[in-house]
C-alpha cells in the first residue's frame, strides 16, 4: 500500500464524499522513513483549508514543545495521523469528534507502512481513548502518568490556545513533561541520523 493508494481509497470512501466532492483531500503525513508519529483529534478549519497537518497555533506550540524546527517536523522522520483525516464541522462546544471508522479502519494499514516507529505521541483525549490500555480516569492523570506508557507511547495535552487555563492550572506540564518530551525526540531523531 503506498501513500497515493491510502489517499485515493480515502477519497472513494463514500463516507467521505462530502468532502471529496467539495475538493478536500485527507490530511496526514507518512512516510516509511518515520521514526516518530503524532496521533492528535482533527484537523482544524484553517488546516482543512491549506492541507498541510498542524499549520496553526496548535502546531506552532507542538514543535516547539518537541524541541524541533519547522523543517524537521515536517520531514519524512516525523508522521501525523490523526483520529480522523478531514475536519469533523464544529460542535455546541468545540469541534465535534472525529468519527470513529478512520482510526478503526485505516490506522490499522497506515501503521502498517511504519515499521521503524519508536515513539507515538497521543495528544488528547480521542487518540488516547483509542491506543492506551489502562487509562486513568482523566486526560489530565493519564499525561501525569505518562511514563507508564513509554517507551511506546507519550501522552500528552492538546496544544491548542483553548488549552491556556489547563496549562496555567498545570505548571508541571511544561516544567517536567515537555523537557522528557524533548530529549525523547532528540535522541530518537539524533540516534537515527547517525545510523
Amino acid at each position: 500500500m503506498t501513500v497515493e493508494e491510502i489517499t485515493e481509497q480515502l477519497k472513494a470512501d463514500e463516507r467521505n464524499q462530502p468532502y471529496t466532492s467539495r475538493g478536500i483531500s485527507p490530511v496526514f503525513q507518512i512516510s516509511s522513513e518515520a521514526r516518530i508519529l503524532i496521533s492528535g483529534q482533527a484537523p482544524g478549519r484553517k488546516v482543512e483549508e491549506t492541507g498541510i497537518p498542524f499549520n496553526d497555533k496548535s502546531g506552532e506550540k507542538l514543535i516547539r514543545w518537541m524541541g524541533i524546527d519547522r523543517e524537521t517536523f515536517y520531514s519524512p522522520k516525523i508522521a501525523i495521523v490523526p483520529m480522523d483525516f478531514y475536519y469533523p464541522g464544529k460542535g455546541k462546544s468545540g469541534d465535534l469528534p472525529p468519527r470513529k471508522f478512520i482510526a478503526e479502519e485505516y490506522h490499522p494499514e497506515i501503521l502498517a507502512m511504519m515499521p521503524d516507529i519508536r515513539l507515538t505521541i497521543l495528544i488528547g483525549k480521542y487518540s488516547m481513548d483509542y491506543y492506551l490500555k489502562g487509562k486513568k480516569k482523566n486526560l489530565t492523570e493519564t499525561v501525569a502518568s505518562y511514563r507508564e506508557y513509554l517507551p511506546k507511547y507519550f501522552p500528552i495535552v492538546h496544544p491548542s490556545p483553548l488549552n491556556f487555563r489547563w496549562q496555567a492550572k498545570n505548571p508541571w506540564f511544561e516544567e517536567q513533561v515537555v523537557p522528557d518530551l524533548q530529549k525523547r525526540v532528540h535522541d530518537i531523531l539524533a540516534n537515527d541520523s547517525r545510523s
